[in-house]
């Protein structure tokens, strides 16, 4: 496996490897291409799809995610079939003298339940969390007790998705 350097981004949170430094050549982006059509294609059609051998798709891919290009294989399930109906972005600005623990503000929220993917961004406020709650309510209860309680947060706003349509990718 590829050593990891010891990168930290501006929230304090290390980085693996910079994947900017990462070649790909033709066959990488066949593979990459592809994953990103269906991530659930078997190796053997990949690896026809690449004009390589199965055992060399293999690897490359392996590869790819050993460097931190492929960050993961997952399933996209539609929260509603979770009972989670109201999705919305809320945005986050910390007190000036929070910004040390940025980190841990990242790490305390990733590990919520109804946070689905949270963004350290530029601008005015510092993080943006899309999150997916039962109802109102249940995104009320967040915001209050998740976020205004928290001394380390001096504002945020809320922002209601009426529709998230992930664009199918056909690179």
């Amino acid at each position: 496996m590829a050593a990891e350097s010891s990168l930290r981004g501006a929230s304090g949170v290390a980085r693996p490897n910079d994947v900017r430094e990462v070649r790909l050549d033709e066959i990488d982006h066949v593979l990459l291409a592809q994953l990103t059509r269906d991530a659930r294609t078997p190796n053997n059609a990949l690896a026809e799809m690449a004009g390589i051998a199965p055992s060399t798709c293999l690897a490359r891919v392996r590869a790819l995610v050993d460097k931190g290009v492929i960050r993961g294989f997952h399933a996209d399930i539609d929260p509603a079939a979770l009972g989670r109906d109201l999705e919305a972005m809320i945005s986050v600005r910390l007190r000036a003298d929070a910004r040390p623990h940025m980190a841990q503000f990242a790490e305390r929220m990733s590990a919520t339940p109804e946070v689905l993917d949270v963004y350290f961004i530029a601008g005015a406020d510092d993080y943006l969390l899309h999150v997916a709650m039962r109802d109102t309510g249940a995104l009320r209860d967040f915001v209050l007790d998740h976020l205004s309680a928290r001394p380390d947060v001096a504002a945020t706003e809320t922002i209601l998705i009426f529709e998230h349509i992930r664009p199918r990718s056909g690179r």
